[in-house]
């Protein structure tokens, strides 16, 4: 049995939390956590936030143990891109692209 939660319209570029994801991915749940804890990167915070969010609906929904769980499956999808202008000289502009991301972790229980 799989639960699943999902983070969307995440201001972040997808590459910056891809590096957060690829650290959990695999891994059992309270190492994950102990490890996006400890992790310098201003995206861990949010895939905390979403791996937290996945085990409470194995516990809520599901009635799985949480110490039974591992990080199946963990990936981040490209969102919407915000376009907005940067002003440069002699009356010219560059478009600055701020990404969004949608943050998928998948957690089930462990294959012995």
């Amino acid at each position: 049995m799989e639960a699943k939660a999902v983070a969307r319209y995440i201001r972040i570029s997808p590459r910056r939390v891809r590096q957060v994801i690829d650290l959990i991915r695999g891994k059992g749940v309270r190492e994950a956590e102990a490890i996006l804890m400890v992790t310098p990167k201003r995206g861990s915070r949010v895939v905390a936030k979403v791996l937290k969010s996945a085990v409470a609906n194995a516990e809520h929904n599901y009635d799985l143990d949480a110490s039974n769980l591992v990080v199946s499956r963990a990936y981040v999808d490209e969102g919407p891109t915000l376009k907005r202008y940067q002003p440069r000289a002699m009356g010219r502009a560059n478009i600055r692209r701020k990404r969004t991301s949608h943050i998928t972790v998948v957690v089930g229980e462990k294959e012995d």
